[in-house]
């Protein structure tokens, strides 16, 4: 059977720390990844594992607690989002050196979203992590990536699960990992405990009275009914993002498709890194077992 393999990773937040589970399972099952592109979170792996640095990686997001992860928004008044997104991206340069992507070893690429011209951007050239930045500015949180040509955002606007821009030869399957799908949530053997529920709240609450904070603009308390603007962020971004993917996979059928629930986590939840790397390696066994 073929094992050389043309990986896409789509978007999804937090969800997207699945995709290492998800990489390593293939890898350990013989499967060879000679090409990558991703969207978003699927971009931040996928460029990750170019730089051949997934291991250190992992270690760092297993490391993250609610205090870490909050410590690494940087808040800002500028325009167009109130996180920077500059932060984080430093912070994983220290054990990861940025490199051209024309350079990596396997070809990648990433997309982002021109929000003026309303077409997508595939960097396939250039800084791996100046394509992460502009692949990851989520409309309204991250602040857009300012070029000549206009503003970049998130590529998942547009292309969640870019299974039309990977460097992919006939011999090579397609395979996509798309983590906002519509499907029940993997249940592992460890749920998450009633304590660590309430701390997660604690976590959303903490970051949206800051974003209060800054903007004046939402009502700092809430009727029982509504919603929160955090919870409203990631429902919109998952109806969107899957129904893109869902276009994608009509057009470009991949050979092997792993999916990843919507329900697994909410976007913003990178404290859950070991519970998301395993459910990714579930998904992925699960998808293979399938396949024969």
């Amino acid at each position: 059977m073929e094992k050389d393999i043309a990986l896409v990773l789509s978007g999804g937040g937090a969800r997207g720390i699945a995709h290492i589970g998800v990489i390593e399972v293939l890898e350990e099952n013989g499967y060879q990844i000679r090409s990558l592109a991703g969207t978003s979170m699927g971009a931040v792996v996928g460029g990750i594992y170019g730089l051949g640095k997934m291991q250190e990686f992992k270690k760092w997001l297993f490391d993250l607690d609610r205090s870490k992860v909050f410590k690494l928004v940087d808040f800002t008044l500028g325009e167009g989002g109130f996180v920077k997104g500059e932060r984080v991206l430093h912070t994983i340069m220290e054990f990861t050196a940025d490199a051209n992507i024309e350079d990596l070893k396997v070809p990648f690429c990433a997309v982002a979203t021109n929000i003026d011209s309303q077409k997508e951007v595939v960097f396939k050239s250039g800084s791996v992590f100046d394509a992460i930045r502009a692949s990851i500015a989520i409309p309204t949180v991250i602040t857009p990536v300012k070029t000549a040509d206009g503003h970049l955002v998130d590529g998942g606007i547009l292309n969640n699960l870019p299974l039309d821009h990977v460097d992919r030869s006939h011999a090579n399957m397609l395979v996509a990992v798309n983590v906002n799908s519509e499907i029940p949530k993997h249940q592992l053997p460890v749920e998450e405990p009633e304590k660590q529920e309430e701390e997660t709240n604690q976590y959303y609450a903490k970051i949206t009275e800051f974003y209060e904070m800054l903007t004046s603009k939402l009502p700092t308390k809430k009727k029982s009914d509504s919603i929160s603007y955090f919870q409203l962020i990631n429902d919109t971004i998952n109806v969107m993002v899957n129904a893109n993917a869902i276009q994608a996979i009509k057009y470009h059928k991949p050979d092997l498709l792993i999916e990843i629930s919507n329900k697994s986590c909410n976007m913003f939840d990178f404290f859950k890194a070991k519970e998301l790397y395993e459910i990714g390696r579930h998904a992925a066994r699960e998808a293979l077992s399938k396949r024969g």
